[in-house]
């Protein structure tokens, strides 16, 4: 598969967090990356590779090289498998008339209008009764079927809709279920319908966490397939040249890792986020079950590197002066190195340079990038993380428009030359 099949693959598989997991679990797996345990004792080999899968939704992978100095380099990659959407609340039926709806909650940041009068479906997790109460049975559940759509306000109900609507989340945002009759429940209609989906009684279901996502295919766009749209791309873009990078590379003499985090959407400040000390502890016991002290582990941090991907914002053909007057990217220019002077963005010269040599010695293009002056950008997990760390970071990504919609839209090479990137970072 070239690099944009993958991508495609991935986020047909990647319909929540939890799935996003699985998926990774399943290309590392089939390349001969061994599952651990988070909270049992390692066995580790030199020349092999390793997945952990915490707590299912975040996700570190690491390879130790075959020939293992007294003081291997550590090197990092790092992304996040969640994106803006909405999530089921509990006790979510909310009943209109005749129309059953779902009570439902904004989860980060993405363009509320854009998820209007389209095909969505629920996927995510359920925790229902099990043997132990203190390790209830989980149970990860997909619709796979449009079961869901959020109808927009005609215009002739809503004249003014072209000079721009405020929405709210709680009004305009609950997505349409069902019809009301006699044979369905208004007070459990959802929970009936996921007691069916994963096969156990409505009792026995303790909790759940539903995300609601659009059942859209990717597709190229362009005269000459020079664009990509899709759902997920912020930031699956970055999980699959994670994945890929690890896979493809050789390690001959260090540690090499990478970090799939949940939560980067919300502030990361999760056990399972960026800025918990999560991967700080696994390092830290990877660098034991290998027979390292901890000072060789902290020398491994302080001269170690981190990749942090994230998307960045292309040129908007509609809008370029929201862009900085120099320091822009368009899609299909490559790959984008973020800089920012507040550090929202966790790169440096040095750490620039480093990257700019990969790119240079592989031909891969790539575009320093700056928000303007007077806007404030986003942010990402590198910046948390290499504060906790105490390492190298650069911010890099791949560029895009209408980021945070339900669909958003790349140059279709670029994947291919993050992906380079990541391999070359490994490798060099």
């Amino acid at each position: 598969m070239n690099h944009i099949e993958k991508l495609e693959k991935l986020i047909a598989a990647s319909v929540s967090p939890y799935h996003c997991i699985t998926a990774a679990e399943a290309q590392l797996s089939a390349a001969g990356f061994e599952s651990l345990s988070l909270a049992e004792s390692w066995d580790l080999s030199k020349g092999k590779s390793y997945y952990i899968n915490v707590f299912d939704s975040t996700l570190i992978a690491f390879s130790v090289g075959e020939s293992l100095s007294d003081s291997p380099s550590l090197r990092l990659a790092a992304s996040h498998t969640d994106w803006p959407c909405l999530k089921v609340k509990p006790s979510p039926e909310v009943t209109s008339g005749q129309y059953g709806k779902l009570n439902v909650e904004v989860y980060g940041g993405p363009l509320l209008g854009t998820w209007m009068d389209r095909p969505l479906s629920m996927a995510g997790k359920v925790s229902v009764i099990g043997e132990n109460v203190m390790n209830p049975k989980t149970i990860f559940v997909d619709f796979k079927r449009p079961v869901l759509t959020i109808p927009n306000l005609a215009i002739h109900m809503n004249r003014d809709a072209n000079k721009g609507v405020a929405i709210n989340a709680q009004v305009d945002m609950l997505p349409l279920l069902t019809l009301i009759t006699d044979q369905l429940s208004k007070d459990h209609y959802f929970e009936d319908a996921l007691s069916r989906e994963i096969g156990v009684s409505r009792e026995d279901i303790l909790d759940y966490e539903i995300y609601i996502y659009s059942t859209e295919s990717g597709t190229y766009v362009g005269l000459n397939k020079e664009f990509y749209s899709a759902p997920r791309l912020d930031n699956l873009t970055s999980v699959q040249a994670c994945i890929t990078g690890i896979i493809e590379s050789k390690n001959e003499d260090g540690i090499h890792a990478i970090a799939l985090y949940d939560n980067e959407e919300i502030g990361s400040s999760t056990k399972q986020g960026a800025a918990s000390p999560l991967l700080e502890r696994i390092l830290e016991k990877v660098y034991l079950s290998l027979g390292f002290n901890r000072e060789v582990f902290l020398n491994g941090l302080f001269s170690g590197f981190m990749l942090s991907l994230d998307v960045a914002h292309a040129v908007h053909p509609n809008h370029e002066e929201k862009c900085d007057i120099k320091n822009k990217i368009y899609m299909g220019d490559g790959v984008a190195i973020k800089l920012a002077s507040s550090q929202s963005y966790a790169t440096d010269a040095s750490s620039t340079a480093v990257i700019e040599g990969i790119c240079r010695s592989l031909s891969i293009p790539y575009k320093k990038f700056s928000n303007r002056s007077d806007m404030r950008g986003g942010s990402t997990l590198g910046s948390i993380s290499s504060c906790l760390l105490n390492m190298r970071t650069v911010d890099v990504g791949v560029p895009l428009v209408g980021m945070h919609s339900v669909r958003e839209v790349m140059g279709s090479q670029d994947q291919g030359g993050l992906v380079g990137v990541v391999v070359g970072f490994f490798s060099a």
